[in-house]
């Protein structure tokens, strides 16, 4: 491989992760917005026009921001917690099936499975090396409530890689040309969205940080630079989620403006369904995972895997 093309690699890379950053920036206006006006009041509408500066504004107040340093903290882990976690959420994205000038690579999907997996530790450790009760509970209720929805989430995307026989998400757009497996899926499609909503710990299964019982769950004890980049995570792997949803069900990838627009409203139902729906129950959460979601998505994958098999 030549000097010039790793080079490519470097430069793409960094334009990439720049590109989510600002992406993650006005998703956090747009949600903001949104509410208010489901709120049936303002968002943010003073800095610079409608409010467009807010994001940054915010951005330079938290990094600003003094460093707690906690007595009865294991500090190490406490400090770099948030740090892994951004960085597991911006290693999600090398993933995406570029046609130039970046990493593409043939087991895509694997790759993105174990990052969400590794994904669970940086909250495990983050409410953990707090050492407030408050964090603990809300670390172990992310725990228990990722690992479980992403059991669901690989048979789901299985029944989707047995419909193109392959990890790569390049052909995801091929076998999308004539019909969307949205359509082909249905109930599938309904499970992912939800199941979506599940691993990335957004309303109504926002049990890590349940306001009501545990103030703010694994990320209690955070301020300033920490708090902001649990934040950062958190929104760029929404707007992964939504990706991969386009990608999966939605037609794929294509370097055209439908596909940043599908990107944008799935983000957009994010938004929405937190400004709509209450907090679902934990026990019923669990359940819903255990008792409704696995069952369903085991039986489409064998009658997926029938179908392909009879249409081979």
């Amino acid at each position: 491989m030549l000097f010039i093309d790793i080079m490519n690699i470097f430069i793409g890379m960094i334009i990439l992760f720049i590109g989510v950053l600002i992406g993650v920036a006005f998703l956090t206006l747009l949600e903001r917005k949104m509410l208010g006006y489901i709120q049936i009041r303002k968002g943010p509408n003073k800095l610079g026009v409608l409010g467009v500066m807010q994001p940054f504004s915010d951005g330079i107040k938290l990094f600003s921001k003094e460093q707690l340093y906690l007595s009865y903290s294991n500090y190490m882990y406490y400090y770099f917690s948030p740090v892994i976690s951004f960085f597991f959420s911006l290693m999600l994205w090398m993933m995406i099936p570029y046609y130039f000038n970046m990493i593409n690579f043939n087991l895509g999907v694997l790759y993105v499975l174990c990052f969400l997996s590794v994904g669970v530790y940086t909250l495990l450790l983050a409410g953990w090396s707090s050492n407030s009760n408050y964090s603990m509970l809300g670390g172990l209720r992310a725990m228990a409530q990722t690992i479980s929805y992403e059991v669901s989430l690989a048979l789901i995307l299985i029944s989707s890689l047995i419909m193109i026989m392959d990890f790569n998400m390049v052909n995801m757009s091929i076998f999308q040309e004539n019909i969307w497996f949205m359509f082909m899926m249905f109930p599938l499609t309904i499970c992912m969205f939800s199941s979506m909503l599940a691993e990335t710990n957004r309303t109504p299964f926002d049990f890590a940080e349940g306001e009501s019982e545990l103030v703010s769950g694994f990320n209690i004890e955070y301020s300033g630079g920490g708090f902001a980049l649990i934040f950062l995570a958190e929104y760029s792997s929404i707007l992964f989620m939504s990706m991969m949803f386009v990608l999966l069900y939605v037609g794929g990838y294509s370097l055209n403006l439908i596909f940043y627009l599908k990107l944008s409203l799935i983000s957009l139902m994010f938004i929405w369904v937190r400004g709509t729906l209450p907090r679902y129950r934990y026990d019923k959460l669990m359940y819903m995972c255990w008792k409704i979601y696995l069952p369903v998505s085991l039986n489409l994958l064998m009658m997926y895997l029938g179908l392909k098999m009879f249409l081979m």
